[in-house]
C-alpha cells in the first residue's frame, strides 16, 4: 500500500472557504453610470468622438493621439513607465487604464478633475502631452471640412472646446470592460476560477487584506493613500491640488481591472511586474515615514503569492 503525502501548499489551495453571498452580490451589482444632462449618450457623438480618440489632430504638432498613451492590448494603458508627449517631452506619471473610465467620481492621480469632459481638456493642453490650446484646436477641426460637417450633424454646431470635449467624452464612457471570469464567478459560477484563483480570491478579501482598498466590482474605493512606493520630490501626489502637507505623496486608488495588461505599475510606473507589486505590498512598502497606516507586512508564503497573482488574472 502507497502512502500519498500533499504538500501543506497545496492543501492550503484546496480548502479556501466559499466566499459569503453578500460578498459575491456586492461584487456583482456594478454601479449606474451617471451621464451630464448636458451630454447624454447619442451615436454620433460616440462614433465622433472614437475617431477623435483615435486622430493625432488633437496634438499640436499631428504627432500624437489619445490612443497613444491608451491602447486597448495594454488594457488602455501603454506598457511605459512614462508616456512621452509631444517632442519626446515626459511627463512624471504613469498612463493610467481608461477601462471603466466613466464610473470614476473624479479624475487624475490627485482627483482634482471632477468630471470626464473636462478631464479631455488637461492632455490637450498639457506642455508635455499634446501641448496645444483648445481654441487653436477647433479652429483647426473646423478648417476640416470633414470634422466641420461631422460637429454640424452631431452637435448641430462646430467644433469648439464644448463640443470636443463632449464628444471624447462620449466615446470613453462606452469603454465598459466585457465580463471576465470573476464577474462569471461572483454571479454563481463557481467553476469559473481554479482552484488556486479561488484561494487568491480569499487572500484579496481576508488575510491579504486588498479590498481595503480595492473594493466593489471595480476593484477601488477612489481613495487616496500612499501605498509604500517609492516617493519623489518630483510629484508631491494629492498635495499638489490641495496644497495641504497632510496630503503629501497620495494618490488615488487606481482600479485592478484588467491589471495584467497595464504594467508597468505604481503612479510611476517603478513596478515593472504584478510579482514586484505584491512583493512590494508582501514588505509593507519600501518603507518611508509617508506610508498610509493600512500598509504593512502581509507574510504571505510563495503559494499565497501565487494564488494571489492567478486572482488578479482573472480581473
Amino acid at each position: 500500500m502507497k502512502l500519498w503525502f500533499v504538500p501543506f501548499s497545496l492543501a492550503l489551495l484546496a480548502c479556501a472557504p466559499e466566499p459569503s453571498s453578500e460578498l459575491l452580490s456586492e461584487l456583482a451589482t456594478w454601479p449606474q453610470m451617471e451621464y451630464p444632462t448636458d451630454n447624454e449618450p447619442d451615436n454620433q457623438k460616440i462614433a465622433l468622438g472614437e475617431r477623435l480618440f483615435f486622430d493625432p489632430i488633437l496634438s499640436i504638432d499631428s504627432s500624437i493621439s489619445c490612443a497613444s498613451c491608451h491602447k486597448e492590448v495594454y488594457g488602455f494603458a501603454d506598457g511605459l513607465a512614462i508616456s512621452p508627449g509631444v517632442d519626446g517631452r515626459l511627463g512624471k506619471r504613469n498612463s493610467p487604464s481608461l477601462w471603466n473610465v466613466g464610473y470614476q467620481p473624479y479624475f487624475m492621480r490627485e482627483g482634482g478633475v471632477p468630471t470626464l469632459e473636462m478631464q479631455v481638456l488637461v492632455p490637450v493642453q498639457e506642455h508635455s502631452e499634446m501641448a496645444f490650446n483648445m481654441v487653436l484646436l477647433a479652429q483647426r477641426l473646423n478648417a476640416n471640412t470633414a470634422y466641420k460637417n461631422d460637429f454640424l450633424e452631431a452637435f448641430g454646431d462646430s467644433a469648439s472646446a464644448y463640443t470636443i470635449t463632449r464628444a471624447l467624452a462620449q466615446y470613453e464612457r462606452t469603454l465598459i470592460q466585457e465580463p471576465t471570469a470573476f464577474d462569471e464567478y461572483v454571479r454563481g459560477g463557481n467553476a469559473a476560477l481554479s482552484t488556486v484563483a479561488k484561494k487568491g480570491f480569499e487572500l484579496f478579501y481576508g488575510k491579504a487584506g486588498c479590498d481595503g482598498c480595492h473594493s466593489g466590482p471595480l476593484m477601488t474605493n477612489f481613495g487616496f493613500y500612499n501605498n509604500g512606493t517609492q516617493i519623489s520630490t518630483d510629484d508631491y501626489g494629492r498635495a499638489e491640488l490641495t496644497l495641504d502637507s497632510a496630503d503629501f505623496y497620495l494618490f488615488k486608488v487606481p482600479s485592478l481591472r484588467k491589471v495584467t495588461l497595464t504594467a508597468p505599475y505604481m503612479h510611476d510606473g517603478s513596478l515593472l511586474s504584478l510579482r514586484d507589486v505584491l512583493e512590494q505590498y508582501n514588505d509593507g512598502g519600501v518603507g518611508h515615514d509617508y506610508t498610509s497606516d493600512a500598509i504593512a507586512p502581509l507574510n504571505l508564503n510563495e503559494s499565497e503569492l501565487v494564488a494571489l497573482e492567478e486572482f488578479l488574472s482573472t480581473l
